[in-house]
């Protein structure tokens, strides 16, 4: 159980500095400063302990309680939306803000002196849509399917309380300006005024989607530590669904390896409801779809990691279509509110989907498919097996790689395009830094050259690429590929390019590495020992540049981060 409720906290805490909470973020400061009682300080927490408590019943339970009461799917969320913005009127007008927290007078414990903070939290709670990771995954599929025991309350309440850490930090800090800034305290009304035109407004921006505009732009800043703690074997399987021996061959498939594999037969789309973008809305099945190259997506509309994932999806349809791809976006909600067919429809004419997308609402295809994340990504070859997985944003030239592979395998006389991966926007780090990027079969990411695949236990020659796409690498020469490391054996050579300040390279062996960039002297690394980060790059600001380095043989090169 503690190892359980300790991934439930990492998982929330990881949430809780994400891009998705940012929405909240000047709500909870202004609710945190928005009493009248002199015993401000517990009223964070308690508005805090209502986000905690409302995100934890209705995440696993809501839908029962919707249904039993006959509710529409999107009526917690409606509700959530209402409260924030009878809050802010109350904060403008305060003799309305008395006769709104008048129903909850009765309940002395919770309100007396804290103007409904409580019941705030409770609205909120229903608000705070997290970025999708493997324990909210775990969380959202025993809601869905009902299998809720004393593991998946304890996960589920760790990391609600992970998530909410950061925003009682923020709460506490506008209670304490509140009390202790003489600035505030001389300009309360003025600033209980604005705290309740910016709650409204965010109402609105929350309702119309507006902050997911902002949120898809902003770097996905935890990404690449959510991916480590999803792919981290510990948590697989403290989360993995208990589905027996159903699809177990998909456990063949390393989830974000390069080379394909042979991973059984694709399980078939169960237990959906609504079908989009099909003739007549009619249900597609994967044995209609045999030979053709099949990309199953499984995503929320919410999701803003699978919103970021959409564009390279739509360009990969536009490209590969009429070649014998199909892409099918297997719509599997985190929350309440998503498995509404209006709202679903309505986000798929927004992002401009044209291939189709099911309902998969009570996570039968997901459990089918052992899903763990939001969004995942299953290739499946012409003959029906599934060749390759993987979970969350990323890897994007490496899956194109795939899809063109496995076309050409169908029909090795079918023309291809240039990969168009390299025209979609580049996720990229903090403020538009590079990922660090993995070199070695196991865990490679951002691999974009023109020949040679990462075959493990093998030497490979690989080709350069010679306009390397932003934020990828390619390999050139002959390397001996490892699990957890390429070494060098004759003309061994690699292409970065890059967004950034400082770039290190975690390198082992014996000899030397040569860095050549365009308008700068060539500089020698000189390797010798156990893996080590060697600075190959050292600037006062980011740089957009393209390196070429050249390896002497004996060199094993695992990552290339960045500063």
């Amino acid at each position: 159980m503690i190892t359980l409720a300790f991934i439930g906290l990492l998982g929330g805490l990881i949430t809780g500095v994400s891009p998705c909470v940012l929405p909240m973020l000047p709500i909870i400061f202004f609710a945190g400063a928005g009493g009248t009682s002199t015993r401000r300080d517990l009223r964070p927490l308690k508005i805090i302990v209502g986000i905690v408590v409302s995100f934890s019943v209705f995440t696993l339970i809501g839908s029962v309680i919707l249904s039993a009461l006959g509710l529409p799917d999107d009526f917690l969320r409606w509700g959530g939306l209402t409260i924030l913005t009878l809050v802010g009127l109350g904060l403008i007008f305060p003799a309305l803000g008395h006769l709104i927290e008048k129903p909850f007078y009765r309940l002395p414990k919770i309100n007396r002196n804290d103007n409904g903070a409580f019941v705030l939290g409770l609205g909120l709670g229903t608000l705070y849509v997290p970025c999708a990771g493997p324990v909210l995954a775990a969380i959202t599929v025993a809601g869905a399917t009902g299998n809720i025991g004393w593991r998946t309350v304890v996960l589920t309440v760790s990391f609600a309380l992970g998530a909410a850490l950061p925003l009682l930090i923020f709460a506490s800090a506008g209670s304490r300006i509140s009390q202790r800034v003489k600035a505030y305290r001389d300009h309360a009304r003025g600033f209980r005024i604005g705290g309740g035109i910016v709650m409204m407004l965010l109402a609105v921006a929350l309702a119309f989607n507006i902050t997911d505009v902002i949120q898809r732009e902003l770097p996905s800043y935890t990404s690449g530590l959510e991916k480590k703690v999803a792919e981290n074997k510990t948590v697989q399987g403290a989360l993995a669904p208990a589905v027996g021996d159903a699809s177990a061959e998909l456990s063949k498939c390393t989830p974000g390896a390069a080379e394909l594999a042979s991973c059984g037969a694709a399980p078939a789309f169960r237990g959906t409801q609504k079908w989009f973008n099909t003739p007549a809305g009619q249900a597609a099945s994967l044995a209609d779809l045999k030979g053709k190259v099949v990309l199953v997506d499984f995503w929320a509309y919410s999701c803003i990691n699978c919103q970021r994932a959409t564009p390279h999806l739509l360009a990969w349809d536009k490209a590969y279509k009429s070649l014998g791809l199909e892409i099918v976006g297997v719509h599997s909600p985190e929350f309440a509110f998503e498995k509404d067919a209006g709202n679903l429809g309505s986000a798929i004419r927004k992002e401009g989907i044209k291939y189709p997308v099911v309902q998969d609402n009570n996570l039968a295809t997901w459990t089918a498919y052992r899903n763990q994340y939001w969004p995942a990504k299953y290739l499946i070859d012409a003959g029906g097996t599934v060749r390759a997985i993987n979970f969350g944003e990323g890897n994007y030239a490496q899956t194109e790689q795939q899809i063109r592979e496995l076309l050409t395998a169908a029909n090795p006389n079918a023309e291809l395009p240039k990969p168009v991966d390299g025209s979609v926007k580049a996720d990229v780090g903090v403020s538009g830094r590079t990922p660090e990027t993995y070199l070695a079969y196991s865990r490679s990411t951002n691999l974009a050259g023109t020949s040679g695949k990462l075959t493990p236990g093998k030497t490979v020659a690989f080709g350069l690429n010679p306009a390397q796409p932003n934020d990828t690498y390619s390999l050139g020469g002959n390397w001996a590929v490892g699990t957890q490391s390429v070494t060098s054996t004759s003309g061994s050579q690699a292409r970065l390019n890059y967004n950034a300040s400082k770039v290190y390279h975690v390198l082992s062996g014996h000899g030397t590495v040569t860095v050549s960039i365009p308008g700068e002297p060539d500089r020698v690394i000189q390797v010798n020992g156990t893996p080590n980060a060697y600075e190959l790059v050292d600037k006062q600001s980011a740089e957009r540049k393209t390196m070429t380095l050249t390896y002497s043989p004996g060199v094993s090169a695992f990552t290339f981060s960045f500063g």
